[in-house]
């Protein structure tokens, strides 16, 4: 009989595919959602059996014993802000958080713990030498509080491996894309470049991949892969300008004709960070943000294919899902 798996961050974009993927697969699941979400956040579940909890991994006493009683639990809670570049609000939930379900896990005596981290955790690299799961992190030059986080509960994670022997396997998908989105997060681009707020695009590029296939790469987790690895869950390393003009043109709108270059673009990221400075309120990027954008954050994804049977979507499809989701719920 499968065990009954408790997934943190449920009511999020990768965890409502979580949630449908091990219910395909004949788990039980246990949902833990924000308190302020509710059973709302769920996706559509018919009578499937998904038992919801409410709590929040920043407040242990809101998620005492969620755990009890669960063979494995998926780790996927995450506050992924970036805006503003320094907020103690993603320390809670990303480290101090990890640390309260790293806790649930040991005293539930889990046989596998899933930990959703970020590609971001490893060095980035160039289309002929992107980088893996062994390259050193460079996230620490950008001064973003979501990167530096994940990769301090990277570390309690695998500290948990060696020092409780914790049966931990760890995945870390770069960026997500495909339908559900419903805050939206990742996907917010598509809607940006469809009401053609996208003036230009910057220099540097990034890795997709289809929401899906991170959730079936992250199931695969608890039955493949080896403890205490880590496994980046990607697919198409594209330039900003490559993957602006494959989203327009399945869009059918015009793609940003301009590349912005990058002394202009950190002119403009430093602007924005005095102007928050001034009126207390956030602007619409800050020199962070900009930062990452000028830069090439390319990845490989060999190791997770190889060992988690990472799939391999069309970026095409993921756009085309996610766009056609947006519209059908009224977002474009």
């Amino acid at each position: 009989m499968l065990p009954t798996v408790l997934v943190t961050g449920a009511g999020g974009f990768l965890g409502r595919h979580l949630v449908q993927e091990l219910l395909l697969r004949g788990y039980a699941v246990r949902a833990l959602v924000r308190s302020t979400a509710g059973p709302a956040a769920l996706p559509p579940l018919a009578s499937l059996p998904v038992e919801v909890w409410e709590g929040d991994i920043s407040q242990p006493a809101s998620v005492a014993g969620c755990a009890d009683g669960c063979g494995a639990i998926i780790h996927a809670a995450a506050l992924a802000q970036v805006h503003p570049a320094r907020n103690p609000a993603v320390w809670a939930v990303n480290d101090t958080g990890t640390a309260t379900v790293l806790q649930l896990a040991q005293r539930a005596g889990v046989g596998r713990f899933v930990y959703v981290g970020t590609a971001n955790v490893f060095g980035f690299g160039t289309r002929r030498q992107p980088g893996n799961e062994t390259t050193p992190f460079a996230g620490h030059r950008y001064g973003l509080d979501y990167m530096d986080s994940k990769l301090a509960a990277t570390e309690r994670v695998l500290r948990a491996v060696r020092e409780w022997q914790l049966p931990a396997v760890l995945v870390h998908p770069t960026f997500m894309l495909g339908p559900g989105d419903a805050k939206p997060t990742s996907n917010a681009l598509l809607l940006e470049l469809y009401r053609g707020k996208l003036p230009g695009y910057p220099a540097g590029g990034k890795n997709y991949v289809h929401v899906r296939d991170v959730a079936v790469a992250t199931v695969n987790a608890l039955t493949q892969g080896r403890v205490g690895e880590s496994y980046i869950l990607g697919n198409q390393n594209l330039s900003y300008g490559e993957a602006f003009a494959l989203m327009a043109r399945l869009m059918n709108v015009r793609p940003p004709s301009r590349r912005l270059p990058p002394l202009l673009a950190r002119l403009y990221g430093a602007a924005c960070d005095a102007k928050t400075r001034f009126t207390g309120r956030p602007a619409q990027l800050n020199s962070a943000m900009v930062a990452v954008a000028n830069d090439e954050h390319y990845f490989s994804v060999h190791k997770a294919r190889t060992e988690l049977a990472l799939p391999q979507t069309a970026l095409e499809q993921a756009i085309l899902e996610a766009f056609h989701w947006f519209k059908a719920h009224n977002y474009a």
